[in-house]
């Protein structure tokens, strides 16, 4: 393929009645032999046992995980896979709890680090957050949180990096990424989650247990309405103090963030972060819905025991109108002089000028080194170019385009979203 060339389009046609690849049935089978327990004891249990540490700090996490836990086990449509996958970013979760306090306790001065002017990004799933987030993050003079380093973010005590210099944490996550692809191929296509492409700090956040994360891998409307029910702000407070350790272990010290669950945050997002410059994407919703719930079904072939579109697509279709709503209810405790938003069309017409409007308004240069990585940058990541999936919600969900933009009506009429397609 020459650099003029791209991918090919992709149509997934057996979304509701998938065919499995023989390592996608592979894998299904293997994951029905491993035993797995949602018993909030056995799993603390076994994350002090693989760390060789005790203390979580304050204990009053186990109130969200015994949700966490009741939530994911009300779920009996999530298959083997799912229930592995899950208990193990658990207890993932708890060891990566345990590694920070143990961090924090050796080293009490990482609470005096400033987290000073982060550059954040909010903004609904796929609407370009991530795109926005890892050209900024070209830029060397910030701090970003790389994918490996956000599935392990303190290093294990006594381990150390290979005669080839790449850090364990790292190495392991390519060989997730290697396992994942021969698995599920296409997913790559619509979220490429590379080793070192630049993730969201809400892998941080379920140190506390408290986000919106446990939604993307299980139906958990029991979670869904205990978090929506609960102020963050304390979560997020324990979100800034991991990221103060993290800061501590390595620099630079100015922060690009991002995390489409801060849409529906803002209040709490500038509270913890009063100086941040917060840019929030913007898309029309329909085209992000379309996407989105494309690649959880295409997940969901060897997640759960039965693929059921209509029902994803219902289940984010008024998910993303709470965060929609929100949104447009709270946009304005973030003042003009630290907020800009960035519409779709506008940031794909011209990403880098994108960029350069948002380092003005967080008083950074773009110099000529900052704009040639950023340039480096997209010329390596070209969109799409593994191949456009081709979303059809009519056909695979059963949802009409244009009433369901008319459901999300005040988000078009209060930023101007650009409608795309019909």
């Amino acid at each position: 393929m020459t650099a003029k060339q791209s991918a090919p389009d992709i149509r997934i046609d057996d979304l509701a009645r998938p065919v499995l690849s023989s390592i996608q049935a592979l894998a299904t089978a293997g994951a029905a032999k491993i035993p797995v327990d949602f018993d909030m004891e056995a799993i603390l249990e076994q994350a002090r046992r693989e760390t060789g540490l005790t203390d979580f700090g304050s204990n009053d996490f186990e109130e969200r995980l015994k949700v966490w836990l009741l939530a994911v086990d009300d779920d009996t449509e999530l298959g083997a896979v799912g229930r592995v996958g899950a208990h193990r970013n658990i207890v993932r979760y708890a060891k990566n709890r345990l590694r920070f306090e143990d961090l924090l306790a050796r080293h009490p001065e990482i609470l005096d680090e400033t987290i000073t002017h982060p550059i954040i990004i909010a903004g609904l799933p796929r609407s370009g957050t991530t795109h926005l987030l890892n050209l900024i993050a070209a830029d060397t003079r910030l701090r970003s949180l790389p994918y490996w380093e956000s599935l392990e973010p303190f290093p294990i005590p006594g381990e150390s990096a290979g005669d080839d210099g790449v850090d364990p944490r790292l190495a392991r996550c390519r060989e997730h990424y290697a396992q994942q692809d021969l698995i599920m191929p296409l997913l790559k296509n619509m979220h490429d989650m590379a080793p070192e492409h630049v993730h969201e700090e809400i892998e941080l956040q379920c140190l506390d247990f408290s986000s919106y994360e446990l939604e993307w891998t299980a139906t958990v409307p029991r979670w869904r309405d205990y978090y929506l029910t609960h102020d963050q702000r304390p979560s997020y407070a324990y979100m800034k103090n991991v990221l103060k350790a993290l800061q501590w272990l390595r620099g630079p010290r100015r922060w690009v963030l991002k995390s489409p669950q801060h849409m529906e945050q803002l209040g709490p997002l500038i509270d913890t972060f009063p100086d941040a410059t917060v840019a929030i994407t913007h898309r029309d919703p329909v085209s992000v819905i379309a996407s989105a719930v494309t690649m959880l079904c295409y997940g969901d072939r060897v997640r759960r025991t039965r693929v059921d579109p209509p029902a994803v697509a219902a289940y984010w279709i008024d998910r993303v109108e709470a965060l929609l709503r929100a949104c447009v209810r709270d946009r304005d405790q973030i003042a003009p002089g630290q907020s800009i938003d960035v519409r779709f069309h506008e940031f794909m017409a011209d990403d880098i000028a994108t960029v350069e409007r948002i380092y003005m308004l967080a008083g950074l240069a773009m110099t000529t080194h900052a704009r040639a990585e950023l340039e480096t940058h997209m010329a390596a990541n070209p969109r799409g170019k593994h191949g456009r999936i081709v979303y059809d919600l009519e056909a695979d969900f059963g949802v009409e385009r244009d009433a369901l933009r008319e459901r999300f009506r005040f988000y078009f009429d209060r930023f101007g979203i650009r409608v795309e397609g019909r």
